[in-house]
């Protein structure tokens, strides 16, 4: 975070991004940050497309957790779509691929993708049409900007080391750098060394040095092992393999998409926490979905401080015989049971990662036999998960729609933030029309000016004509000059006012 050019701060125990906006300092969530990137991408597509978009299948990278994906389709409703799906980058791609390469037989591809910020692999097996990801992994810390980093902080250091100046404090300086080691890495692609050339880089010194290709393979040494080739355009498959996905999901009929299936799995493993603290899996990691699992357990309850307290065990684990019998004799105690929902690959709770909670209420300990509660995790290809619990003795029920409501956006705020999005793209729009009719001011005055400046012109309008164009043109530039600020009617007006001086003197030599 030390080479962000922006600042991240703890927010009621959430980040938020600090940023200077029209001289006022704002806060901005990351789902804000994302809504806004998704509606200057939806513009761009209703500017090609010539019509309105609404609904959008948005890749991200196969490490993201639950609350992750539920943040991003956050995004994507503060910036006014309906997500249909959220999927895995490297899937999109293995979509891609199957379509581009026109698939026969049965292939086990992996998709290897490293990007700017983030690293995927995806193992795909590809049969008739059906995609089916066996396994996933990633690392959503290292992409091409950890080189550019290393790179940084190399000559950072050599610019301290012949200059004896820190060059970290200086933003403008570090973004400067940045670029140019950026263009470094790009050069060393293709060439042995590169040069890195910035005039008056920190307090007027000039800084200039080289790089070469092996100095650059040592310092990144712990960052990466081996290249693969490509066999698809880096920077269009992801995006390609969503838009086919976005056709399945919307009922296009082309005949290249319709006998393409798609089966994505469970990203991390998926359980609740049971006696001890143990993680117990329900959806293992890399499972297919979607999927239904449902396990049974039973309840381990013993008083303390004068309070019945409820664990969930496993029913083919033994159960100490003193809590059995504290369980069975408590004569028409009813007990409740917290679930617990976590996410991750660790043995233990305490190092996963928890996605929700709910009770189940109402389970009688007066049955001679131990209660047991079927736990079902059905989780859908949307990436919706819904854990229920069920008393098979009682028949009381309980299920949560996962949100982890802890970490997510309130409706509130969701609301908000749409709201002030809409408030900023109509500002935007404000500010596009404010440069249109400025850049229709300034593109008639100077017209005029080569107009008048043409001899074969000149001989022809009166010099009292001549003189009120020049005059005209000269204020309105000054008027220009001076008013950085003026809003879209100022701009008009004095459009109006000027082509009503010139354009009745020009029209008489045309």
């Amino acid at each position: 975070m030390v080479h962000w050019p922006f600042k991240v701060v703890n927010y009621i125990g959430k980040p938020k991004i600090l940023v200077e906006y029209k001289n006022e300092t704002k806060l901005f969530t990351p789902e804000e940050i994302s809504s806004m990137i998704l509606i200057k991408l939806k513009d761009m597509a209703e500017t090609y497309l010539g019509k309105k978009i609404t609904d959008a299948v948005i890749t991200v990278p196969v490490s993201f957790n639950h609350s992750q994906w539920e943040a991003t389709k956050n995004a994507g409703v503060i910036a006014g779509l309906n997500v249909l799906r959220i999927l895995s980058e490297t899937t999109a791609v293995a979509i891609a691929y199957t379509l581009d390469k026109n698939v026969s037989g049965e292939r086990n591809v992996c998709v290897f993708d490293l990007g700017a910020g983030t690293f995927n692999v995806s193992i795909v097996i590809i049969e008739e049409g059906i995609l089916d990801v066996k396994s996933v992994a990633g690392d959503t810390h290292l992409g091409g900007i950890d080189f550019d980093n290393q790179m940084v902080a190399h000559f950072v250091q050599e610019f301290k080391r012949k200059h004896n100046k820190d060059l970290l404090h200086n933003e403008r300086a570090i973004r400067r750098l940045r670029s140019a080691c950026e263009s470094a890495k790009h050069t060393l692609s293709t060439s042995f060394q590169a040069s890195i050339e910035l005039e008056s880089l920190h307090e007027g010194i000039d800084f200039y040095s080289t790089i070469t290709r092996t100095c650059f393979e040592e310092m990144n040494a712990h960052l990466f092992r081996l290249i693969l080739d490509l066999s698809l355009h880096p920077d269009e498959a992801v995006a390609y393999g969503a838009a086919i996905q976005a056709a399945i999901l919307t009922g296009d009929k082309s005949e290249k998409i319709t006998d393409t299936l798609l089966l994505d799995v469970v990203p991390f493993s998926l359980g609740i926490e049971t006696t001890g603290g143990v993680m117990t899996a329900l959806l293992k990691r890399n499972t297919t979905l979607p999927t239904k699992q449902t396990k049974t357990f039973t309840i381990k309850s013993y008083t303390q401080s004068n309070n019945i307290v409820t664990e969930l065990v496993i029913c083919d684990e033994p159960i100490p015989t003193k809590e059995t019998k504290t369980a069975t004799t408590s004569s028409d105690k009813q007990v409740s049971v917290d679930i617990k929902i976590f996410e991750g690959e660790h043995s233990l709770t305490r190092y996963n990662h928890l996605l929700d909670s709910f009770t189940l209420s109402g389970i009688s300990l007066t049955s001679p036999t131990m209660p047991q509660i079927d736990i079902t995790f059905d989780f859908n290809a949307n990436g919706i998960l819904v854990v229920s619990a069920v008393d098979k003795t009682s028949r009381q029920e309980n299920k949560i729609t996962v949100t982890n409501d802890k970490e997510r956006l309130s409706k509130y705020e969701i609301e908000y933030m749409i709201a002030d999005a809409e408030k900023l793209r109509r500002e935007d729009e404000t500010q596009d029309e404010r440069i249109l009719a400025k850049n229709s001011l300034e593109e008639y005055c100077l017209h005029v000016k080569a107009t008048i400046n043409d001899k074969q012109m000149t001989d022809k309008i009166d010099n009292y004509d001549m003189k009120k164009m020049i005059f005209a043109i000269e204020d309105t530039m000054e008027w220009l000059e001076t008013n950085h600020f003026a809003v879209k009617e100022e701009l008009e007006q004095k459009l109006k006012k000027i082509k009503g001086i010139c354009s009745p003197i020009l029209e008489k030599f045309r």
